[in-house]
């Protein structure tokens, strides 16, 4: 009974996370209800939990939530009897969705439908790729609060009257026209590259990171469906060469290892010829952007591999192109990593010390173990201990964790 119970919660944690946004678009295109799609979906996972280990895992098990879903969705449409909750609509919906549980494998793809509605212009500029994040991949407000740095219980509730908005206003559930399109493209690709950031250490069931080759998969799909815009070529090339370099964060102990300690030869041939060849494709269709300009520096660091020269000189000028365009702390943070590479740390904990006044700061893992680094490259052993203390409290990857405290040991050991 154990072992079935287990098996029903590793089927219902996969199809979560395989199925979870498909279902959802689904379920909110004819009512734009989200919230309320949501929590249909929600309660057919709870009694998937009760029921799966008892009555075995079903064939079809999107289907079955799909039933399940619908019927928890409809009875609270006849509960709240709207107009748009009229009988003949809900026997519609109803008949709709029935025949998509039959044949699960014929489910429509709303999705990308659903992104573009979270990126109407209706909806806060600021919470249209944190809305996209949720729906579409379900991740928790608390993820999504890490990646904007906001405080989770103000990005939950940002959250709630967003979705409300959808609703209220009647957002429509479809691609937009293509004079409509550059309003919206910035917040679907935010939240594609959000997602891709989020699944970078994410090892699934069989050593496939799932949520990376999601965002990887819809980057793909927004570059077909908008082949003109370049940056979207440079988030999908971004994103390439980040995960070509995959094989080479873990040794063969699991230990993780830094990007300038990696074994290049480890990195992924074909995933950098196809970025680099997106790269050129973007820069060649207009001006450079946020994600060309990241994409540019991942290519620097590509060029290190196959030259065997330093290329931190130019990895710093495209940092700071990349600052005066998006005077992100972020940015900052990680051009001063790689100014410390030319000229040492004296130059890289001056930009640090500035960034200790910025709030968002305070809980960002990665400015921690950046200011505990350059500390114990400038010989300030007490300064390096703390911040590197701090930097384990704040890293849930327990390879990191190790990572950073053997830097600690190095301290102690001179």
């Amino acid at each position: 009974m154990v072992e079935e119970g287990n098996e029903a919660s590793r089927a219902a944690e996969r199809v979560a996370r395989e199925s979870y946004g498909r279902l959802v678009a689904f379920l909110a295109a004819r009512t734009r209800d989200v919230a309320g799609a949501e929590d249909a979906l929600a309660e057919a996972f709870a009694a998937a939990l009760r029921m799966w280990p008892t009555d075995g895992v079903p064939a079809n098990p999107d289907a079955w939530l799909l039933t399940v879903a619908r019927r928890r969705q409809t009875d609270a449409l006849r509960r709240r009897q709207t107009r748009i909750a009229g009988r003949e609509h809900l026997k519609l919906m109803a008949d709709e969705i029935e025949a998509a549980a039959a044949t699960p494998e014929d489910i429509p793809d709303r999705r990308l439908a659903l992104m573009f509605a979270c990126a109407h212009p209706a909806i806060e500029r600021g919470m249209r790729a944190p809305l996209i994040l949720q729906t579409i991949l379900g991740l928790t407000a608390i993820d999504i609060a890490s990646a904007f740095l906001i405080p989770p219980a103000t990005m939950g509730q940002r959250l709630v009257r967003a979705k409300a908005r959808i609703k209220d206003a009647g957002i429509p559930f479809r691609v937009p026209e293509k004079q409509e399109l550059p309003a919206r493209l910035d917040a679907v690709l935010e939240a594609i590259y959000a997602a891709y950031a989020k699944g970078w250490s994410e090892i699934g069931e069989t050593g496939t990171p799932h949520l990376a080759d999601e965002a990887i998969w819809l980057g793909r799909l927004i570059v077909s469906l908008v082949p003109d815009e370049p940056e979207a070529k440079g988030m999908l090339a971004l994103m390439l060469y980040a995960e070509a370099r995959r094989p080479a964060r873990r040794d063969a102990d699991g230990a993780y290892v830094p990007l300038d300690e990696q074994d290049t030869s480890l990195w992924d041939d074909w995933q950098i010829d196809m970025a680099q060849a997106l790269l050129r494709e973007a820069n060649a269709g207009g001006p450079s952007g946020r994600y060309q300009i990241e994409a540019a520096i991942q290519s620097a660091h590509a060029a290190r591999r196959r030259s065997g020269a330093s290329s931190w000189p130019a990895i710093v000028a495209l940092y700071d192109h990349l600052l005066t365009l998006t005077n992100s702390p972020v940015v900052a943070l990680n051009r001063a990593a790689a100014l410390a590479e030319i000229g040492g740390p004296a130059a890289a904990l001056l930009i640090i010390e500035a960034l200790a006044s910025d709030k968002r700061m305070a809980d960002y893992q990665p400015y921690w173990a950046a200011r505990g680094h350059l500390f114990a490259r400038a010989g300030r052993k007490d300064e390096a201990h703390e911040a590197l203390t701090i930097a384990i409290g704040l890293s849930g990857d327990p390879a990191v964790r190790q990572y950073l405290q053997k830097q600690i040991e190095a301290l102690r050991d001179g």
